[in-house]
C-alpha cells in the first residue's frame, strides 16, 4: 500500500444563510462529497460567522481546487495550513485572544497549548481554563451542548484561583459567565 502525505488546512467559509450547529453534520457530509477522494474533511464546526471545515489534501492537490468545490456551500472567509507554529508567549497569547474573538475556537486553543505547556503555577491554570473554554466552543460549534457544559464545568476549576486581569484577559468575567453558562445550561459564546 502506498502512503499519501497529506496537508491539514482550516477552511472557513462566511455563514451566509445563516446555518447553525445543527447543521454541522449535514454541512460535514455535504463537504466530503464534494472533495473526495482527493480531499477529507476530519470536522465541521459552525460558529455565527463561518462555516470551518478541518481539511486534509493530498500531497500535490492544490487546495485552491479544493476551495472552489467547498464554494458551493458559501464563499471563503479564510484558508490556513495548519503547521505548528512557535511564537513568543506575549504574540501568542494576542494571537489566541483574536482567533477567540474571530470564533476561530480551534485555532485559539491550538495556538494556547505550546505556551501552555512550559507554563508553571497559576498561569499554566489560566492558561488550561482558557484552552477549555476554546475545547467547549468547539463542541458548541458541532451541536454538542452536553460535552460542552461539561468541558466548561472543568474550565471554571481552573480559574478558581486566577482574579484579575491576565494578559488583558479579565478571568473574574470570563469565570463568573463560564458560571451563567453551567447554571442556566444555555451556552452563550463570548469574547475574552
Amino acid at each position: 500500500m502506498l502512503y499519501q502525505t497529506m496537508k491539514r488546512y482550516m477552511v472557513h467559509l462566511q455563514n451566509t444563510l445563516p446555518y447553525t450547529p445543527k447543521d454541522a453534520t449535514a454541512l460535514l457530509q455535504r463537504a466530503r462529497k464534494l472533495v473526495e477522494p482527493e480531499a477529507s474533511i476530519r470536522d465541521a464546526r459552525i460558529s455565527k460567522k463561518y462555516i470551518e471545515f478541518d481539511t486534509s489534501i493530498s500531497e500535490g492537490m492544490e487546495v485552491k481546487k479544493i476551495i472552489t468545490r467547498l464554494e458551493a456551500i458559501a464563499p471563503l472567509a479564510s484558508c490556513e495550513q495548519i503547521i505548528e507554529r512557535h511564537m513568543e508567549k506575549d504574540i501568542a497569547i494576542r494571537r489566541a485572544i483574536q482567533l477567540f474573538n474571530d470564533e476561530k475556537y480551534w485555532e485559539a486553543h491550538e495556538t494556547l497549548e505550546y505556551i501552555w505547556k512550559d507554563a508553571t503555577g497559576i498561569e499554566k491554570e489560566i492558561l488550561n481554563g482558557i484552552i477549555l473554554i476554546a475545547a467547549a466552543f468547539v463542541h458548541d460549534e458541532k451541536d454538542e451542548q452536553n460535552v460542552c457544559i461539561s468541558i466548561l464545568q472543568r474550565a471554571r476549576k481552573k480559574l478558581d484561583r486566577a482574579s484579575g486581569i491576565y494578559h488583558g484577559i479579565d478571568t473574574n468575567r470570563i469565570a463568573g459567565m463560564i458560571s451563567e453558562i453551567i447554571n442556566t445550561r444555555r451556552v452563550e459564546r463570548f469574547t475574552i
